[in-house]
């Protein structure tokens, strides 16, 4: 299989097919007609595709692989060469089929055959680079939480910028560039090895595990953490301090409590295969595909599975703190986007949506009209409605025609601070006062938006940025208690993602559970697009 054949063969079977297209374009008479047999058949097979005929015809349907030109013969061994290492991307180089490629090149007789090759390559072409530059799934069609705006190209653009281009670095130009995917392709070469040398060992049978402790259970403990690089090797049967530590290193990786023993949550994931983590970080990268833009010398990076939010300045954490996020229910769950912050809004009052007016509050006002007391009524004009005239029973969610609204407070549910980048989502970071939450390792508990821990600190850091004293500007505004809507002087974008794999500048990979499910599917789709993992000797 020409797959795994090596560079040789490789070479080989280009410099025979440059044999079989020479014969083809070099037949002894009537050059004119061949070179119209040749068009019409570009013209015929590039019909079906838009972007194919759209190039080929502002291309007057010459061809830009079959030729045996020098250029045209470096762009037939960059193609192949690309679909040779696709794997490395966690792509599956059986889509691109290779093979058939070749056959037809073998099988070239007349210009009209070498016409329906070219056309093939284009088409083999497009889809190779859009997998490699923007993923091979769509991600809505995977699951409906990510409504994520894939930064698409035009395939035409493809096209016309790879003949201006050195075939070879238009291919590695294709990936992401970002420090992340770097990162995670190096870490999946690392557990394709570790596959290869038959993973991380024998199981920790046990539920639970204690400093002091000893036995068969303790050597599986630190045989498995040596393998996954969090120990140094010993011998040692006993549940140690250098033991203890490296659990908490393990669990500072994992998003767990880091109290150094090993208790159910901790030995459950310590016991997850290689072959788990290779397909989180393959899924990691086909995330960071959809995400291959700009992000924003600064930028805000909320990422769902470790309930977390972070402003990012030239690639470098400037803060961090913890989030609560939505709900693990259909209409609860927070979705996947980037938008632009564009302001915050200090004292905010909250307009309650009308998901929740409807479905939760109209059946207790129904059942008791002063409840809810903190929530304020209001008209379609704006004016505030006294409950004591209205006949709540006589509404039902379709026809309920007010809206409520919590006046600012320190008790307003979306605490003293939120910070807006207006989105059909309606979802928003914002400050809250169910402060307890933050102490759990699992927080999903909101209606979709984003809450903060320290949202303060949050605010006086995207203000450093236009405010010589952020967090004095900050607190003068505040204490007039009045709703004041601050604007950022220069737009912040956000980008609310998902990863259950991600990478950090020094230290271990982290991974999370997939709270929502969302990895497992997109998983799903890929080994149903023909992506599977492999295993690397040595």
């Amino acid at each position: 299989m020409f797959l795994t054949a090596s560079n040789t063969t490789h070479r080989w079977l280009l410099a025979g097919i440059a044999v079989v297209l020479l014969s083809v374009l070099a037949l002894p008479s009537q050059v004119s007609a061949q070179v119209t047999a040749f068009k019409q058949s570009v013209a015929e097979a590039a019909a079906r595709d838009e972007a194919l005929s759209k190039f080929y015809r502002a291309n007057n349907y010459t061809g830009i692989w079959t030729g045996n030109d020098r250029p045209d013969r470096q762009r037939r061994q960059a193609l192949m060469q690309a679909i040779d290492e696709a794997g490395i991307h966690g792509l599956p180089s059986e889509r691109y089929d290779a093979a058939n490629l070749i056959t037809m090149m073998k099988s070239a007789r007349t210009p009209r055959d070498l016409g329906h090759v070219e056309v093939e390559m284009s088409r083999t072409f497009l889809r190779l680079a859009r997998d490699l530059q923007t993923g091979m799934l769509v991600p809505s069609q995977v699951d409906s939480g990510i409504v994520r705006q894939v930064p698409y190209r035009d395939p035409t653009s493809y096209l016309t910028n790879f003949t201006k281009s050195n075939a070879r670095g238009f291919f590695r130009a294709l990936p992401p560039k970002s420090s992340e995917y770097a990162r995670l392709l190096k870490e999946k070469t690392r557990l394709e090895r570790q596959l290869g040398a038959g993973g991380w060992g024998p199981r920790v049978e046990a539920n639970s595990l204690k400093p002091g402790a000893s036995g068969n259970s303790i050597v599986a403990l630190r045989n498995r953490l040596t393998a996954m690089g969090f120990l140094a090797r010993s011998s040692s049967s006993t549940y140690d301090v250098k033991l203890q530590q490296a659990v908490q290193r393990f669990q500072v990786a994992h998003g767990l409590e880091a109290d150094g023993t090993a208790g159910a949550a901790t030995i459950n994931e310590v016991n997850q295969p290689v072959e788990a983590r290779l397909a989180s970080i393959m899924v990691a990268m086909e995330r960071e595909r959809w995400l291959n833009m700009p992000r924003g010398k600064r930028h805000v990076l909320v990422n769902l599975t470790d309930f977390s939010a972070r402003i990012i300045d030239d690639d470098k954490v400037t803060l961090k703190t913890r989030a609560v996020v939505g709900k693990n229910v259909s209409d609860r769950r927070s979705p996947e986007f980037s938008d632009e912050m564009e302001y915050m809004e200090i004292n905010p009052t909250w307009n309650v949506p009308r998901s929740i007016t409807v479905k939760e509050y109209l059946p207790q006002m129904q059942r008791n009209p002063g409840a809810a007391g903190h929530l304020k009524l209001y008209n379609a004009a704006g004016q505030q409605v006294s409950r004591a005239n209205v006949n709540f029973s006589a509404y039902n969610a379709r026809n309920f025609p007010f809206d409520l609204k919590q006046p600012p407070s320190s008790r307003n549910a979306l605490g003293l601070v939120k910070f807006m980048f207006p989105n059909k989502h309606n979802i928003y970071l914002h400050d809250t006062p169910s402060k307890s939450l933050f102490a759990r390792n699992k927080r999903d508990f909101s209606h979709g938006c984003i809450r903060l821990q320290d949202p303060f600190d949050f605010a006086y850091a995207l203000l450093a940025k236009q405010e010589a004293d952020p967090k004095t500007f900050f607190h003068s505004i505040l204490e007039t208690r009045r709703q004041t809507q601050v604007k950022l002087k220069k737009k912040v974008p956000v980008h609310i993602i998902y990863r259950t794999a991600f990478t950090q500048a020094k230290g271990a990979t982290q991974y999370r559970n997939d709270v929502y499910g969302r990895d497992g599917r997109i998983w799903s789709a890929l080994q149903k697009a023909g992506v599977s993992l492999r295993a690397v000797q040595g």
